[in-house]
């Protein structure tokens, strides 16, 4: 094999963590936790690519409060769930793999019928549309004292993951969540110290790093997800973003994540291909939803025709403005595109429906040094169908 797809496949620190090769599994939300318990679903899902051979793997949102779900399905970090998830933890670390966990705020994007607050709570006043039809449509702009509040909910949530075991964490900074909503001036209309330039609207996605470093200590792996751009109007450019990561770094991130997009307002420019919104319509149960869902579809699922390595460009100014750890993550589904992100720096890829529609992707592009991945990119497996995520051309992967 040639060096770069050697790299690929070597051991491969992340503070004190060896990975046993550089492949980590996205964060790719799952929805096989009922009633926001793990499920044995969940474990089985994440034990299969531990089976073929994946780095780490990462399970999807986990929340910092149960008012930080999007929806009541999603698990939040908390002492009722310790059991369920030192059994999953234990149970993927068997396979060889470590286990990290995505921990995130929801913010004011939320259809949480467990919603115990009077309103969503983000950096300031707005619309919530997902929550048009949950009694959720209103935003309420934070105070100070609920800023530091929430940073201190992000630490203690932090340090209870470690304490069940996972490996390592990886904070959502990214994709219209909560923290994301501090950072881009689209949902940022702040005039305090928490809005306006960057730096400010820096301040809260720092202080909950600071937070969550505290709990876990030095040595503990972080890592951290950006949206190199919101991409629409008036929110994060890529421009932005090397400076984004430039202060993360300054913070005590260990591994950047180079993403884009946003789950509220462009998901398509971060999942490429075809378009998710006929199976969106097709699993929503609300008529009102389905309504809105045609409505937005022109606006905010635009057409963006997959290529590989589609966010290649814009990471490899992060890759050379940061000393950190730097992970790729947007169309690597070849081991030619493994060879030139390697080959460009990057310390780590993040791998998402082309592991689900072959979770031995590691195994198979270690094996086979032309490795393809069959994946079409139809996203349908990015739909919160009943009974979680799946390959709707390989259904049985994960039976």
């Amino acid at each position: 094999m040639p060096d770069s797809l050697d790299k690929c496949f070597s051991e491969a620190k992340i503070n004190s963590l060896t990975l046993r090769n550089r492949l980590i599994k996205a964060a790719t939300f799952e929805g096989k936790s009922p009633g926001g318990v793990p499920s044995q679903a969940l474990i089985d899902f994440h034990e299969r690519f531990g089976q073929g051979g994946i780095g780490m793997t990462t399970i999807a949102y986990c929340a910092a409060e149960s008012d930080g779900r999007i929806h009541e399905h999603m698990m939040y970090m908390h002492e009722g769930i310790r059991p369920e998830l030192e059994r999953f933890i234990r149970t993927v670390q068997a396979t060889g793999a470590k286990v990290s966990g995505q921990l995130g705020h929801c913010g004011g994007f939320t259809k949480n019928l467990e919603f115990s607050g009077k309103r969503p709570l983000g950096p300031s006043k707005g619309t919530n549309a997902l929550g048009l039809t949950y009694g959720l449509s209103r935003i309420a702009e934070m105070t100070k004292p609920q800023i530091r509040e929430r940073a201190q909910i992000f630490g203690r949530a932090a340090g209870f993951m470690k304490s069940v075991g996972f490996d390592a964490i990886e904070i959502h900074f990214g994709h219209g969540y909560g923290i994301s909503q501090f950072i881009s001036p689209k949902t940022n209309k702040r005039k305090d110290e928490y809005g306006g330039t960057l730096e400010n609207r820096m301040r809260f996605a720092l202080e909950v790093l600071a937070e969550v470093r505290k709990n876990v200590g030095d040595d503990y792996p972080l890592l951290g997800k950006i949206s190199m751009t919101d991409g629409v109007p008036g929110g994060v450019t890529y421009d932005d973003s090397v400076d984004i990561a430039a202060m993360l770094e300054a913070g005590g991130i260990d591994v950047i994540i180079c993403s884009g997009g946003t789950s509220s307002m462009n998901p398509m420019l971060l999942f490429r291909g075809d378009s998710m919104v006929p199976g969106l319509i097709k699993h929503e149960k609300s008529r009102l939803m389905k309504i809105g869902i045609r409505l937005a579809a022109p606006l905010m699922f635009k057409d963006y025709p997959y290529e590989e390595m589609y966010f290649l460009e814009p990471a490899q100014r992060i890759r050379d403005r940061v000393q950190c750890g730097v992970c790729y993550v947007g169309g690597v589904c070849t081991n030619d595109s493994i060879r030139t992100v390697m080959a460009a720096g990057f310390d780590f890829i993040q791998l998402g429906r082309a592991l689900i529609f072959d979770p031995d992707f590691p195994r198979q592009a270690q094996a086979r040094d032309n490795y393809k991945n069959g994946c079409n990119h139809c996203n349908q497996c990015a739909i919160e169908a009943p009974g979680g995520i799946y390959c709707v051309e390989r259904p049985g992967n994960f039976a």
